[in-house]
């Protein structure tokens, strides 16, 4: 897998999560240099972190749209 050739910006949650788990399993099941490893290790963060704003901003907008319970 080429981390470089990840446009984090333009993936939706779902094909975030995915690339994530691509890089999870290549760092688990590979023989990869020490480089190669701290640039997974550097795209699985960005990942992870795209993953966490999107859930964040889907909750947001759930929470403006739920009608206050009292």
């Amino acid at each position: 897998m080429k981390t470089e050739d990840i446009n984090i910006d333009e993936l939706s949650l779902e094909q975030a999560m995915e690339k994530l788990e691509e890089i999870i399993m290549t760092m688990e099941n590979s023989d990869i240099s020490l480089d190669d490893s701290l640039k997974c290790y550097e795209t699985g963060l960005k990942l992870a972190q795209k993953c966490k704003d999107s859930i964040d901003r889907v909750q947001k907008k759930i929470i403006e749209l739920s009608p206050e319970v009292e």
